[in-house]
């Protein structure tokens, strides 16, 4: 699942364009960026993070890179493969 604080119709425009597979949150509020402490002042309001999560709802790993995209992709998939 991936969570941005776009909203709803730019994020269907978003997974049309590039076919995700998975469902996308709009946090347009920035209620679930508070929570997980993303937020903060300056043109960029918010902190680009992935979080991997397991089914029991422990937190496996946490990816920060504001400029590399697929750093977020590849270390997510690095620990999710460790834990097979």
């Amino acid at each position: 699942m991936g969570v941005s604080t776009d909203r709803s119709d730019r994020q269907k425009e978003f997974d049309e364009a590039n076919r995700l597979g998975f469902p996308l949150l709009s946090d347009s509020d920035k209620t679930v960026a508070k929570q997980f402490g993303l937020t903060r002042f300056g043109p960029l309001p918010i902190k680009r993070a992935t979080f991997v999560i397991d089914p029991d709802h422990t937190v496996l790993a946490l990816v920060r890179s504001e400029t590399d995209m697929t750093t977020h992709a590849d270390k997510a998939l690095e620990v999710l493969r460790a834990r097979a």
